[in-house]
């Protein structure tokens, strides 16, 4: 893992590791936590950094470990398979990249294993997890209020997917089944910290592709050249908070620019991101504007966000990656404007 990798999630394995002690081989009296690794859990949880478990072991060990431990893991793995296949099931259900993974187990030769199948996650013994606190890639920059709650978004994230496995209907009755509630609003100087966040975290759903300092969003902010809207997504499981962002910019006397637009990867499905669109349209052709373009970096990462601007309307000349890497979404905003859905509250300034 390089250096500057933020991990954004830890798997931990449970025996003698988590717990101090077997918990298949405990008489009578199970383990107890280990302290020292609770209290890292605890404090790496603080910092928005998802918790997960993979270990040999029953169900019934990982129903143990949230009590003994009281954390909300966002993910568990209890079985006897391998766990470099565990860890990556995770990274998948997480949508999660496995080098923003780190994996803890008192076991060298499991350590050897998953360090050897995945080679991109950060391996650790329970003593280097002990020190992980103060090292670059647990401490990030920035840790807003919807950091502090991840674990616990990713709770009712698994509960949202349960209930969406039996509902019967289309995607759009089940957003509009579990009250589902979306507000576009003019940003402020409070929601700078969330806006960081989102601009270092994001990947899959960021045009830009770079992030940005707190400085310079707080200047894009001040800016009169530019419109900044915030999306907020809640439903009847919980509320994500602050999850997306689009920047306008007018570029000529009939054409708006998005120089960036991003969203957290928990609203990719949920409608979020083509309302976001469907607004940034709407509100360049109510400026005046007849053209809208989104440049975006083109990255086998960031496939979803270039999909949901083809969903938009917008599209990009094939062969059209200029030097940066960037390809330059273009759309007419003279037809008809796309349809923004009945739980979308707007209360931005267009």
């Amino acid at each position: 893992m390089a250096s500057d990798v933020l991990v954004k999630c830890v798997v931990w394995d449970i025996d003698n590791t988590l717990l101090d002690g077997v918990f298949l081989e405990s008489a009578g009296e199970l383990p107890p936590a280990d302290p020292v690794l609770a209290a890292v859990l605890r404090e790496l949880s603080s910092r928005g950094i998802l918790q997960a478990l993979a270990s040999r072991n029953p169900p019934e060990a990982a129903q143990y470990v949230r009590n003994v431990t009281e954390a909300d893991f966002a993910a568990v793995e209890c079985g006897w398979g391998s766990k470099a296949e565990a860890i990556a099931r995770i990274a998948t259900d997480l949508d999660v990249p496995v080098d923003a993974i780190a994996f803890v187990d008192d076991d060298m030769l499991e350590r050897a294993e998953v360090a050897a199948d995945l080679p991109d996650v950060l391996v650790l013994s329970p003593e280097d997890a002990a020190d992980a606190v103060d090292w670059p890639q647990f401490s990030p920059a920035v840790i807003t209020a919807e950091a502090r709650r991840r674990g616990r978004l990713y709770a009712e994230r698994r509960s949202r997917q349960a209930a969406a496995s039996v509902f019967g209907g289309s995607r759009d009755e089940f957003l509009r089944h579990v009250g589902t509630r979306i507000t576009i609003a003019a940003a402020t100087p409070s929601d700078l910290p969330r806006l960081q966040e989102l601009s270092v975290r994001t990947h899959q759903l960021n045009s830009a592709g770079e992030p940005l300092t707190e400085a310079e969003l707080s200047h894009l902010l001040a800016s009169a050249d530019y419109e900044v809207a915030t999306l907020r997504l809640a439903d009847d499981f919980g509320d994500d908070g602050l999850v997306g962002a689009a920047f306008l910019a007018r570029t000529g006397a009939t054409s708006i620019s998005v120089p960036l637009i991003m969203m957290s990867c928990r609203a990719l499905g949920r409608g979020a991101l083509d309302a976001l669109l469907a607004w940034t349209c709407r509100a360049a052709a109510q400026e005046g504007a007849t053209e809208l373009t989104v440049p975006c970096l083109v990255t086998d990462r960031n496939v979803p966000m270039r999909l949901a601007l083809g969903v938009a309307g917008l599209r990009a000349e094939p062969g059209s990656v200029a030097a940066d890497g960037r390809a330059l979404f273009t759309r007419s905003l003279t037809g008809d404007m796309p349809e923004l859905p009945g739980w979308v509250a707007v209360e931005a300034g267009k």
